[in-house]
């Protein structure tokens, strides 16, 4: 059951993800047309400024918590993001002894441990 949760819930973050990288990709083609010479601080803040402008779309972080909390059996969750090592990010070990969700600070998947599974 954990397993399966954790497939969606990687699924679901992998079509995120992927929608989000489209969206900068065509938005960063048709800046390079442009033919001016624009920072990468500057790309992102008119990239999010625009987003934000766009009251239909909902924000990363909105789409982001869509995503339910994945169970899992173990003590620490390793967070990549997505099971492609290209759309993923950097591993980052997660503890889950607390009763809330804990949140991958790369990514916003959050994690919860499945108490009624125990290894003896």
């Amino acid at each position: 059951m954990a397993a399966c949760g954790r497939r969606m819930g990687y699924a679901m973050a992998s079509n995120l993800i992927k929608t989000l990288k489209r969206s900068s990709n065509l938005a960063s083609n048709s800046r390079s047309l442009s033919g001016g010479a624009v920072s990468s601080s500057e790309v992102v803040a008119s990239h999010t400024a625009k987003w934000m402008q766009d009251t239909s779309k909902k924000s990363p972080m909105e789409l982001i918590n869509e995503v339910p909390p994945i169970t899992v059996e173990g003590r620490i969750v390793g967070c990549e993001g997505d099971n492609s090592p290209a759309l993923g990010h950097p591993i980052e070990f997660i503890c889950l002894d607390l009763d809330q969700p804990a949140v991958c600070k790369y990514c916003g998947l959050r994690y919860v441990q499945d108490h009624g599974h125990h290894h003896h």
